[in-house]
């Protein structure tokens, strides 16, 4: 089955992150948390860090309208430069307005608020803000009530 998905990386912080938004999203993991434990040792290259190998290589969490958030943690020490950026969010657009209000405010706890929720010129509910892992969300709902 086709299916598109956001895939987060994260320079450590990755199981806390995903942990985090498992709460918020009240899922779970699609599957285990895989570890770079896992990954066989290439030919040629160095054995892997001992702090490395708990860290997570790849995690997948079902969110809203059955999209997955995947993620990996992505470290200097394995080649990875990350830089947080303004070009992306998650827009989610919930059923209702409380379960936008419970989402922004989980999500904003730790974090910043770009734009509080609020009733739009467009005739929809919304907001962004960044939650406490650099990672931006946009909320759009458009029920009444």
């Amino acid at each position: 089955m086709a299916r598109v998905s956001t895939y987060l990386n994260f320079p450590r912080e990755t199981e806390a992150a995903f942990e985090f938004y498992r709460s918020v999203f009240r899922t779970e993991f699609d599957g285990p948390i895989h570890r770079f434990s896992e990954v066989p040792a290439a030919p040629g290259q160095p054995p892997m860090a001992e702090a490395d190998k708990h860290l997570v290589m790849h995690v997948a969490l079902p969110i809203l309208g059955g999209h997955m958030l995947m993620g990996t943690d992505a470290p200097p020490a394995m080649g990875f430069k990350l830089v947080f950026g303004n070009n992306a969010y998650i827009n989610l657009e919930p059923d209702d307005r409380a379960e936008t209000d419970r989402l922004f405010k989980a999500l904003a706890d730790g974090g910043k608020v770009e734009m509080a929720l609020q009733e739009m010129f467009w005739g929809d509910y919304f907001g962004s803000l960044t939650d406490r892992f650099g990672v931006q969300w946009m909320f759009n709902c458009s029920s009444k009530a």
